[in-house]
């Protein structure tokens, strides 16, 4: 019973697990670069936070909305990916399409999402709210995510919120999964940190993160 309460008080404050937690990269696609607010920025965390990762053990899931029409995943984070990670093509909005739903169901340990991508008020904001609503507990990277306009950035950021999500930064919730300074990949995952990287809120025109 203890072991029980313990596990629904984690969840109830958002204590990330790295033995309980995925990454899931949302349609981080080449077409976008030229349209999507911060796009830059958005592939930096999501590219640190693969890398992260990769140092700490997580599994890493990838979709790519209609790759046909809106290219593939842009090779800065292409290369870094593990070869584990699947990814998946989709047209459904939501990143749980039959095929992740799968992977979930095959890698039942996971139970918290990190989760980055575009847009934020749609493909992400769906992708939380179908997580949300399979039990799954879900961090939004909010220096991971954006969208063409800001108002929509602002809104699904919001939304998410509500709706049960957490919203924090990849720094943030990479120092959680690591809890320790002893803890095996803390070099590597505070050398990662460290890097320069650009500031979602310092970007021309971005003024609000949620």
């Amino acid at each position: 019973m203890a072991a029980v309460g313990a596990a629904a008080a984690r969840s109830a404050l958002g204590k990330l697990s790295a033995n309980s937690t995925a990454l899931f990269v949302c349609d981080i696609q080449e077409r976008f670069r030229p349209v999507i607010t911060g796009f830059p920025a958005v592939i930096d965390t999501a590219r640190r936070m693969v890398r992260g990762a990769n140092v700490i053990g997580l599994p890493v899931v990838v979709t790519e909305q209609y790759p046909a029409k809106l290219g593939s995943t842009v090779s800065e984070l292409a290369e870094v990916l593990p070869p584990a990670a699947p990814i998946v093509a989709k047209t459904l909005f939501s990143m749980v399409t039959p095929e992740v739903a799968a992977f979930l169901e095959a890698n039942s340990a996971i139970r918290q999402v990190l989760l980055c991508g575009i847009e934020t008020h749609v493909c992400v904001l769906q992708t939380s709210l179908d997580l949300i609503e399979r039990g799954y507990e879900v961090h939004v990277l909010t220096d991971g995510v954006s969208s063409q306009r800001l108002t929509d950035r602002e809104a699904g950021l919001m939304r998410m919120s509500q709706s049960g999500a957490y919203l924090g930064s990849s720094e943030m919730c990479l120092f959680q999964l690591m809890k320790d300074a002893k803890a095996n990949g803390f070099k590597e995952i505070s050398a990662l940190v460290r890097e320069p990287r650009p500031d979602m809120l310092l970007l021309p025109g971005l003024r609000t993160a949620m």
